[in-house]
């Protein structure tokens, strides 16, 4: 369904997308948005680590990896 946010780990890797909601618990949440991930931030997903975990994103102009666990309560709608 167009425009239906999902999770960041479904994206391809070279996939652009929009963040939409962080589904992290509250006590996470703070880390990320330091990061820079906040609703509204275009992200790109550059690539899985050969194991699939970690995920490595663009965000803001620079490359950030997270936990595979973590990326998939990032939820984007992509662009």
């Amino acid at each position: 369904m167009p425009g239906a946010s999902q999770p960041l780990t479904d994206l391809a890797a070279g996939s652009k997308a929009v963040v939409a909601a962080l589904k992290v618990a509250p006590e996470h949440k703070p880390r990320l948005m330091e990061m820079g991930i906040l609703v509204g931030t275009v992200v790109e997903l550059v690539r899985f680590a050969p194991m699939g975990d970690p995920v490595e994103i663009k965000v803001r102009g620079y490359h950030l990896s997270l936990r595979r666990s973590d990326a998939a309560l990032v939820f984007v709608k992509p662009s």
